[in-house]
Order: C-alpha cells, then structure tokens, then sequence
C-alpha cells in the first residue's frame, strides 16, 4: 500500500511539473550606442515587462551594445537594473569585437559573461560568442566551450531537460558550432534560441528545434519589441510583444512559434552531420607539424621567437613562452587582464601589453618582470621596439615612446580619437599608428608630436585600426575594412592613390624587397600591388581557394615565401618567384593569427580557438 502511495504521489508531482507554466522574456540585439534611438528601445521593454504579470525572468541574448565600449556597457546596466524580475544575459561579436577594454569590462560591469540556472523542471544554459578584439566568423571562446562541457558531464545520467542559448545559431556561421552541438546532444535539449539575426526565426540545429528572435530595436518602425516566450504542457510558444508608449497600450501578438519541448534521445541517434574538413592536409602531404599544442584559453594575438624559444600570449592574461624545439614551456607570466597584444622581443627583453591597463618588460630568459608601467585604461594594441625605444598605443586615447631599458616616458601623446589596437611603424623621422577614431597618426619620433593625420571621414567601423599600416619606398599603404587600399606620401600624408578594386578588408603585407604590396582580397585571392606606381597597378595574382575572408592578421614574408592566414584554420603559402600556391594547412576551424615565419620552409602559428604549431614544408 506505502509503495501504491508512494508511486500515486510521485506522478502528481510529475504531472503538476509538466504542468507547471513558465513565462520568459526573450531580448536581444539591444544594441546601446547605436542608433540613438537604441537606449530608449530598451527602456521602453523595461518598462514594458516590470508592468507585465505572471513573467518569471528576463534573458537578453547578445550585442547588449554597438561597440562594447564602457559607457555603452555602464548604460546598460543603469537600465536594465530597473527590472524588477530576475535578469540574465551575455556578450554578442558587438559587445567583444571592438571592445576598447578587451572584453574584460563586460564581467566587471554584469557579473559573469555566461548562465546557468533551473526553473521548473527545466535547466538554463547560455554562454556568449564573439568573434573576440579580431574579425573573423562567430566564435564561442574556448574557456566557454570548457565550461558547457563541464556544465553538461553534471548532467550526465539524467533526463533534465536542457534549453541552450547563444548569441550566434549553431551552425557553421559559427566556427565552433560543432563542438557546442556535440556536448549539448550528451543532454536531453529539447530548444534552443539566439539572437545575431534581428529577425524571429524558427530554426534547426541538427535536430535541435531552436529559434532567432527578433532584434530590439525599432528600426523602421514607431516602436521597437521583444518576445514573450511561455513553456507549458512541453510546449514552448513564442510570440511578439510590442511595448506600451505613452497613451498606446503594449501589444503581443498571437504566437507566431511553437516547439515541442520532448527528449529526442540523441544519445541513440548515429546520424553524422557536417563537420569541418582537414582535406587539404592530405592535398598538401609535405606539410607536418613539428609540434603541436592545444591552450585551454583563446589566443587572440601573434606569436614570435627567437633561435630558442617562441612567445604567445592568451587571453587568460598569460604570457606564455614554449621550447622552439618540442613545444613545452619554458614559464608563463601571468598578467591581471586578457592579453591581446602580440609581444616585441629585442635580445633579452619582451614587452608585452595586457587589458589590466599595464605594460610589461620581461625577461625573456625566465619570465621575470624587468619593469611594468601602468596605463590606468586596457591595453589591447601591440608594442613595436625600434632601437631603446618601445612604441605602444592605449585605450585612453595615448600613445607611448617609452625607454626599452627602464620602461621611462621618453614622451606622450594624448590626442588619439578612439583606441589602439594595432602595431605601429617607425622610419627614420615618424611614427605612423590608425586608431578606431577613423585617423592615421604620424608622429615625430623625437617629440610625439603630430607631423600630419590623414581620416577617410567614414564611420568608427571603416577606420584604419586592425591592419597594420605598410611602409616602403616613401609611402605609407593602408588597406581598411571599407575595401579600400589607400596609398599615402609618407613625408607630407598626401594621398598619392586610392583604390577598391580588389576589395581587401584589413590584411596586407609586403614583398621581401618591399616593391609589392600584397592585399589578400575577401574572396579566394592574394593580390600583388606595385608600390612604386603612381597609379594602383597590379603586378600578378595568386587564387588561393579560400573563399571569403574577413580576417584582420597580415601577410608575412619569409626568404620567398608568402605565408597568408585566413579565418577557417588555413594557413597558405604563395612562392613569389614562381607566383604559385605552394602549400596549404588546416590547423583548426577559427581565425589564424599574425604567423612567425622562421624561414621559407617552417612557420609558427596560433589561432583563436587556442591552437599552437610549428609547420614544416619538406619540399
């Protein structure tokens, strides 16, 4: 009779949980700081759900900001602490891609970058996407990707239902959607929902019924909205809720969603989906990696040596230096902030900057700080050492000639419009840094003083920033991400020529003898420029194959060799003797960083999701 009970009250427990109805807020893409109609859309939804009953929480699904910059992210936050139910969010390639503060100030200001929570029967998991400081394809950090796996092994052996969220859609927009779908499917998920598009769609991850929601904003519209998400009988509706304005009532409209929440036992399903290819390594036999490493954070910056040992920051805050030899560590330095600076080295000292607003002088022998000066803002641009004097630009609107030997201020330069995040160039007379305030600087190298500026007078997002600017035979070249390669007089800032006809984004580099500049084109080619032309004359053109391309990371040369990094993982080397694709390498599915090139055979490489290689060609 205990046992009839017993089991008696345990399905009316079950049946009242099935039953149990839950009712969400679905925000997202709310987008602060731009347009200026943005923060007002989000005060209205604020307003809107506190006057809403029945609503259990708030979610907010990515790009809470345009430009991630601490005064859009402290906005939001003054605004949405006006909910007076419980709210959860995190970050969109908006909020990380050109964030001034490295992407730190995101966790400083809401507490966490990522959720976990239950309601109901029913468990929340959601975690952010980039691409993180650098363009490239939609990126989930690997430390998140660590912490959904661990998220997921807690649930090993149940049947609690799992809702996942993103910014991104699981798919191969995302470079490492493979990776989240695959430990998500260890789960009984039953939904899944992101932002990313501005429009409510329903969607599909590989069996996973998952859905887009609708941007915040109001765009064409009088007023902006949201959706009303409600959970009941395993059933999970959507429907669009347009906030009240003045004397106009809200509005929700009839559910335009509807997905069965049930257990789709992929753990018993076998049916193989997609996944990146690694088929060129076959293509390209010769190409093997020496060593091969694999961090437990992103690298979002280059890697450099010496004849003994490589260099390479992540963005756990270390400086992380490895034997050149079988790529164990020799010492990791760790910093207080996210690293996105690639180092200088110049004998026994590396500089480095770090987002916890301090640039750092190291021994490079053992890892031991020679000097550290501190800024007072996040640092994500790279220093360049030029003789005893380190060059660095900042996030407070400076830049930096400091003494190599002690760290000294030699001088300051304090008007740049918007941040650093480059690497500057030095000749003789000037130093040339772009800044994300739509300026290229060229600075006395004695004084700091502006000799000239030059501004394509386009938007913060078309500014001479992520690439790094090309110095050869009197003229600086510029390529910006309005697919435009500009070509300056070095002396004077005069524009000598300008052209988009090969519709590079931000990555260029230079020929061994600096007569060509390259531009790597957004779609399959490398493109051979004359530097010394008065006009944008192409030399010669190489189609590599790989297909569209945004990242920023230049081209390198090496004793001949072209080495050109691309989003995907793919790292191609074009001979410019024979003007031929020479070989090709896949070594992950996320962006190649600024490779180091040790000669015309072998090439160190990072990439974003954390990899690390030193590739040998045997010809």
């Amino acid at each position: 009779m205990c046992r009839l009970a017993a089991f008696f009250l345990l399905n009316v427990i079950c049946t009242l949980c099935s039953a149990q109805t839950i009712r969400f807020a679905f925000v997202t893409d709310t987008h602060v700081g731009a347009p200026a109609t943005a923060a007002e859309d989000l005060q209205r939804t604020v307003s809107d759900i506190n006057a809403l009953p029945d609503l259990d929480f708030v979610v907010i699904t990515g790009d809470i900001t345009d430009f991630g910059t601490e005064q859009e992210l402290n906005q939001v936050k003054q605004i949405l602490d006006k909910l007076t139910r419980k709210w959860y969010l995190f970050p969109g390639n908006h909020d990380t891609k050109w964030s001034e503060n490295g992407c730190n100030r995101f966790r400083q200001v809401f507490g966490a970058e990522r959720f976990v929570f239950d309601y109901g029967k029913y468990r929340f998991i959601g975690c952010g996407s980039g691409p993180n400081m650098r363009m490239s394809p939609g990126l989930v950090s690997r430390e998140d990707v660590l912490w959904l796996r661990s998220e997921t092994e807690k649930l090993a052996g149940t049947d609690r239902p799992v809702i996942f969220m993103n910014h991104y859609p699981l798919d191969d927009a995302l470079a490492n959607w493979y990776l989240l779908i695959d430990d998500l499917k260890k789960t009984n998920v039953q939904a899944a929902l992101c932002g990313h598009g501005h429009a409510n769609k329903a969607m599909d991850f590989e069996g996973i019924p998952a859905t887009m929601g609708r941007s915040n904003l109001r765009a064409k519209d009088a007023v902006g909205g949201y959706n009303l998400v409600t959970i009941q009988n395993d059933t999970m509706t959507f429907a669009v809720r347009t906030p009240a304005v003045g004397e106009q009532p809200g509005q929700t409209a009839a559910p335009w969603r509807k997905i069965a929440l049930q257990n789709h036992q992929f753990g018993q399903k076998k049916a193989m989906a997609p996944r990146p290819s690694y088929q060129i390594n076959e293509q390209y036999s010769r190409v093997r990696p020496v060593w091969a490493k694999q961090d437990s954070s992103d690298i979002g910056a280059g890697i450099i040596a010496d004849k003994e040992m490589a260099f390479y920051p992540n963005t756990r805050g270390e400086l992380v230096a490895l034997s050149l030899t079988d790529g164990s560590v020799r010492w990791r330095f760790m910093t207080g902030g996210k690293v996105y600076s690639t180092p200088a080295l110049h004998k026994n000292n590396i500089v480095v900057a770090s987002t916890d607003g301090t640039i750092y002088c190291l021994d490079k022998r053992n890892g031991k700080a020679i000097w550290t000066v501190r800024t007072g803002k996040p640092i994500v641009a790279s220093p360049r050492i030029d003789g005893q004097t380190v060059y660095i630009g900042s996030s407070e609107g400076k830049f930096r000639a400091l003494a190599l030997r002690t760290g000294a201020e030699r001088w300051t330069f304090d008007g740049v419009e918007g941040f650093v995040e480059s690497v500057p160039v030095v000749d003789k007379k000037r130093v040339y840094i772009g800044s994300w305030g739509s300026t290229l600087y060229a600075l006395d190298r004695k004084s700091g003083q502006p000799a000239w500026t030059w501004t394509n007078k386009k938007g913060r997002n078309f500014s001479p920033a992520a690439g790094i600017p090309l110095l050869t035979r009197g003229r600086i070249f510029l390529q910006t991400p309005d697919r435009t390669l500009t070509a300056l007089d070095a002396e004077t800032g005069r524009e000598v020529w300008k052209s988009s006809e090969h519709k590079g984004f931000e990555s260029s580099g230079l020929s061994g003898d600096g007569s060509l500049v390259f531009i790597k084109c957004m779609t399959d080619t490398l493109w051979a420029i004359s530097a010394r032309s008065e006009t944008p004359k192409p030399a010669w053109f190489v189609n590599c194959g790989y297909g569209y391309e945004i990242s920023p990371s230049p081209v390198t040369v090496r004793n001949g060799m072209a080495f050109i990094p691309t989003d995907d993982g793919v790292l191609y080397a074009v001979d410019e003797r024979t003007q031929q694709l020479a070989w090709a390498h896949k070594l992950s599915n996320a962006m190649v960083n600024r490779v180091y090139p040790l000669s015309q055979y072998e090439v160190l490489m990072t990439t974003m999701d954390g990899k690390v290689t030193r590739l040998r060609y045997t010809p």
